[in-house]
């Protein structure tokens, strides 16, 4: 084989650590930021928190290094005067004694005999209570024999998080004979009726209708229309699925004020009775950018409060050029180096942000004024190129960041949407059809709920074409029933 030698050109991109580190911060939430930079304060000591602008900061430093200079000449001035001063004491006289000093602290052990023992000792675990943890609860403190626990804790075990029972009484059954083939059936079905007198009232229901019915027979008896409930419940529930109002007033021979009132006790149950329970605590989440209205224009601000401030710390800095141990020195020139590569990644993540989230902003002002009616149609392509950046870089900005605006909190994402086209060749957001459509729902006719063939017409009728199985698809995705499951009493 014949050796040789070619030049060629050609072009590459490096992804330089710097470069990496730019665009790993870019994409990170406030939560993962805050973590990043609370680990490069600890990592690294070049850096510093400040709540100071920068030329504040300088100003500040220049005095610390000043009082650091006087400091350092008023101590060798006190070590020449503590040379005179051979003859001092060891021990000078003072005005006042230890315990007086202390006096004021608790000086009560860690363990004693006293009347405050038998007080209960309050945590701060305010953990919330899962469904099956308070049906187990209620078990224990009810007097069951030892075969009647372990059916009742099987039963719990299929109980959904919504409280209603997941599994067949028979596959249930067929579990537990596993294990003691003396269960019968009947026992496990009585176990069964006792859980189902547990808290949540309605839990462990099969179905719907059991839940419901169980929540009914819990009522006061004196409640009004109770009995008309509990009767349309047990015989005609089917009818009531159906909305078949006409056929359920002669079944029960009432009229349609009656039938309004039997209904609103029925929807006054609850069909979830485990969500009363466990109810998970709400996440707060704190907006990376602020949009506020001044003097007629939108305004967009970096909140503070996520915008973390470091800077070099001046004394560590100066120290490179004094130390002189050499692998001391490398050690702190790669510190100051590091140091200022993360300043500038995340100086460089802040103006991308506010710059993206100032982009968004001008493209939907109708929505900060209108709601989501007037949101526009936009997407990844409109912002990069107005920006001059990949819409990678968007997608990265636009995760898991948030803005608060007069009208709440939305991440960055919920300003982009697909484009329907109207009547006039313009473009319709998505996201302002489907405010249309629930305003249209809002707005019907009970009795007469429009079907979604007179949604598609009337959103034609606003300038707005769209086929009949796009308005089905969006009415789904915002869990609007059909309209014939929409249809009520007035």
């Amino acid at each position: 084989m014949k050796q040789s030698l070619q030049l060629r050109l050609g072009q590459s991109l490096t992804m330089t650590p710097q470069l990496q580190q730019a665009i790993r911060m870019l994409q990170l939430s406030t939560l993962e930021l805050q973590l990043e930079v609370q680990q490069a304060l600890e990592s690294n000591l070049m850096l510093e928190e400040t709540e100071e602008p920068e030329e504040e900061s300088e100003a500040r430093d220049a005095e610390r290094e000043e009082a650091d200079a006087a400091r350092e000449s008023d101590e060798r001035t006190d070590d020449i005067r503590l040379d005179e001063d051979a003859g001092m004491p060891d021990e000078l006289p003072v005005d006042s004694a230890w315990e007086d000093v202390y006096e004021t602290l608790s000086t009560t052990p860690a363990s004693s005999s006293g009347e405050d023992d038998d007080r209960p000792v309050e945590y701060g675990d305010t953990r919330s209570e899962s469904l099956r943890e308070h049906l187990i609860w209620q078990m224990q403190m009810t007097p069951m024999s030892a075969v009647d626990q372990s059916i009742a804790e099987a039963i719990i075990d299929a109980v959904s998080d919504d409280g209603l029972l997941m599994l067949p009484l028979e596959e249930i059954h067929e579990g537990l004979v596993r294990q003691d083939p003396e269960i019968e059936f009947d026992e496990v079905e009585a176990v069964l009726h006792r859980v189902q007198n547990f808290d949540p009232p309605g839990v462990a229901g099969r179905d719907l209708r059991e839940t419901l019915l169980l929540q009914a027979r819990q009522l006061e008896e004196r409640t009004p229309r109770l009995e008309m409930a509990v009767r349309l419940l047990e015989e005609f529930f089917e009818l009531l699925a159906k909305r078949d109002y006409n056929q359920l007033k002669r079944r029960l021979k009432v009229d349609e004020e009656e039938l309004l009132a039997v209904i609103r006790v029925i929807q006054s149950l609850n069909p979830r009775p485990g969500n009363t329970i466990g109810a998970t605590n709400s996440e707060y989440v704190i907006p990376d950018v602020i949009v506020r209205k001044l003097k007629g224009h939108w305004r967009v601000e970096l909140n503070p409060e996520t915008a973390p401030r470091l800077r070099v710390n001046a004394q560590y800095a100066a120290l490179v050029k004094k130390v002189e141990n050499r692998r001391d020195s490398t050690t702190l020139k790669n510190h100051l180096q590091e140091a200022r590569w993360f300043i500038k990644s995340l100086q460089s993540r802040n103006e991308t942000l506010l710059r993206v989230a100032t982009a968004i902003v001008k493209h939907q002002q109708e929505f900060l004024e209108r709601g989501e009616v007037g949101m526009k149609a936009m997407v990844l392509h409109d912002i990069a190129e107005e920006l001059a950046l990949h819409e990678s870089t968007i997608s990265r900005v636009t995760t898991r960041k948030y803005m608060h605006t007069p009208r709440g909190i939305f991440e960055l994402k919920y300003f982009f949407s697909s484009h329907v086209g109207t009547a006039d060749g313009g473009e319709a957001s998505s996201t302002a059809i489907r405010a249309l459509i629930r305003q249209l729902v809002a707005d019907e006719n009970a009795a007469k709920p429009l079907s979604d063939n007179k949604i598609t017409t009337l959103l034609g009728e606003k300038g707005i074409k769209v086929a009949r199985r796009t308005v089905a698809k969006y009415r789904e995705a915002m869990a609007i029933p059909p309209s014939n499951e929409r249809k009520r009493l007035a």
